[in-house]
């Protein structure tokens, strides 16, 4: 018989396949899409995740005749200004006239549990 572990609030784990830190609640790797667990009979299906942000974008490289590099950095921030967690998450190089796309989301899941008091 297989038992739900539970997990705390915001808790983590290190996904197996890509070795990205994810949710202790998470079904599947954000980041390379592998099953981290399969829901068993009696345990409850993972709530739907929101899309709470999404950005998209292109860079350009205008130059005629030099070559640049990029690096692509997130920072994540708390309401007090303090520095949560910082990133470089892609590094690379561009050629005069290409052209490299980027998408940036950040999804909210609902969490089953004991409900908070309002303030």
């Amino acid at each position: 018989m297989a038992v739900a572990r539970q997990s705390t609030l915001g808790g983590t784990r290190v996904c197996p396949h890509c070795k990205a830190t994810v949710l202790q609640s998470a079904n599947i790797c954000p980041g390379c899409h592998h099953h981290l667990r399969f829901s068993t009979v009696n345990a409850e299906p993972q709530a739907q995740a929101v899309s709470a942000m999404r950005i998209e974008g292109t860079i350009h490289h205008p130059g005629r005749n030099e070559q640049c590099e990029y690096c692509v950095v997130i920072a994540i921030t708390n309401q007090q200004g303090e520095k949560i967690a910082r990133q470089v998450v892609g590094v690379g190089a561009l050629q005069p006239g290409e052209r490299h796309q980027y998408s940036f989301s950040v999804e909210l899941m609902p969490v089953k549990g004991p409900k908070l008091p309002r303030l």
